[in-house]
Parts: C-alpha cells; structure tokens; sequence
C-alpha cells in the first residue's frame, strides 16, 4: 500500500487554514481479512485533518454503526469475495443513508470510478496509488457536497413553507374582503342590497362576460407593468362599468373573483406583490368610475 506514504513530500506543503476541515469524524467498514490498522497509519502521518476513525467489520456492522451514530464520512474496502461495496453502498442509498461514502479498492480508478458514482458513491480511489492527501480532499469535498445537499434542501422546504403561508394569507385576506362586502350589501338602505347576485352565493354576475374578460387582462397587465402605464385603459373600463350601470359592490365582487382566479393559478410562486397590485388597482379603478358617475 502507497497510501499516505508521499504525502510528507507532497508539494506546497501546508495547506490553507478553511480549505480542509479540522476534524473528521470517519467510519471505515472492512472486513476481518483487512482490518483498518494500515489506514489509520496513513491518516496519522498527515497533520492536515484529525481523523477520528472508527472500525466495523462487515456490512452488518456498519449499518448499525451508521444506525446508532453520526459520521462525517465513510469509507467501505472493496474486496470482491470478502465484502463488495458496490452492494453495500447501493443498499445504504436505498435505506435512505446520506452520508458521504468513498470506496477503497486495489483496482485503477478508471476501471471502478464509473460503477461507483452510479451505486452512489462519492468517489472510488485505489489504495495502491492514493495518497493521503488525495483522500482528506475527497473526504472534504464529499462532506461539503452533502452538507450543501442538506442546506439547499432546508433551504427549499422553507421557502415552500413561506409560499404556503403567504398564499394561505392571501385567500384570508379575499375572504374577509368578501364578508365585507356582504356586510355592506346588508345595511338598511344600501343602495347594492339588491336582486343582484352575490360572488359567494351565485357562480356568476350580471356583468357581462366580456367585461370580466376585460378586467381580468387589465389586472394581469397591472400586475407587470405597475402604476402609472394603465391609466388610458383603466379609464375605458370605467366607462365599461358604468355604461353596465355596474355597482360598486359588483365591482368589487368582480375584482376579488380575478384575484382569486389569479392568485390560485401562481401555484409556487409568491402571492404577495400580486395582492399589493390589486389592491392599488382596484383604488384607480374606483376612482376612474367614481368620476364617471360624477359626470353622468
């Protein structure tokens, strides 16, 4: 075995402070025709990382070890007629075990390298060429590339969990604006307590289909263009309203069914500047048909 043996004389000397880590903590699985006593020889000749290691003999232990602790990394022998890595390695990934997993074997790299990455293995190097070093920096990398696995996936699962709030938010926000509408609609005296169909009662309005289409384009628009872009065409569609002799409760009831329609087709994405658009929207367009009836 050349492992480790160079390493003393490798070129560049120490390395950088933050390149490697300081500590490991590694399990290595072997079998009982090839302890592990050559590999922590070899650790211990390079001061680059302290290798805490510890030693299973055969596959069963090294599942339960894995079972009962925590590692940075594992290392797993190949021998063909004593314990095949490949196997084991492909039945830790199907269990669900994440750790890094690099294997030792005698054969070139070339050779095994491929059959390796496709079990789920990190890395396979030959314990005849390796040196130590090369196998710190694969122990490294392989942590770091799980332990970014692991970030990007909290990472996602709180974003998703954001998204579900915000849209969770926003539909409390439509249905309380809805049950003000109907507050309203039941005052004494509202001028909008009529035949007229509620959003929440009636699948439909009176208004007609062209001008909810309408409505709904102009909200989309709104949504990416902003304010200030949309005043011409926000002032067309007032006087759409009002020549539909549209109340204001009916206009209102039209704009939380387009938000809503709009909202529960975002799917992952955020609902949040959807709602500040309408919002501002619904606030020209009740002033432009506001203006409208002024003048009429």
């Amino acid at each position: 075995m050349s492992l480790g043996l160079e390493d003393r004389r490798s070129r560049g000397g120490a390395v950088r402070c933050g390149t490697l880590p300081r500590r490991m903590r590694v399990l290595f699985v072997t079998s009982e025709h090839r302890t592990g006593g050559w590999l922590a020889e070899a650790l211990a000749t390079d001061s680059a990382v302290t290798v805490e290691l510890h030693e299973a003999l055969g596959t069963g232990a090294g599942v339960e070890r894995l079972r009962d602790e925590r590692y940075d990394a594992v290392l797993v022998t190949h021998e063909s007629e004593q314990l095949d890595a490949f196997e084991f390695v492909e039945a830790l990934r199907a269990g669900g075990a994440d750790e890094p997993v690099i294997i030792l074997g005698s054969q070139p790299e070339p050779e095994l390298g491929p059959v390796a990455f496709e079990v789920g293995a990190d890395a396979y190097l030959c314990a005849n060429t390796a040196t130590t070093r090369l196998l710190l920096w694969k122990l490294a990398r392989a942590w770091e590339h799980h332990a970014l696995i692991h970030e990007n996936r909290r990472l996602a699962l709180a974003e998703k969990q954001r998204l579900q709030t915000e849209h969770h938010e926003a539909q409390k926000l439509l249905d309380e604006q809805r049950a003000l509408i109907r507050d309203l609609e039941a005052l004494p005296g509202s001028t909008a307590h009529d035949e007229r169909p509620v959003l929440d009662s009636s699948p439909s309005l009176t208004l007609p289909p062209e001008l909810i289409g309408h409505y709904r384009e102009l909200l989309r628009a709104y949504v990416m263009m902003g304010q200030g872009n949309l005043g011409t065409q926000m002032a067309a569609l007032a006087e759409l309203l009002a020549g539909a002799n549209a109340s204001t409760s009916e206009v209102m009831q039209l704009h939380l069914r387009v938000v809503e329609e709009l909202v529960r087709g975002l799917g992952s994405r955020s609902a949040r500047h959807v709602l500040a658009r309408a919002d501002l929207l619904i606030l020209e367009v009740m002033v432009h048909l506001g203006e409208c009836y002024r003048q009429r």
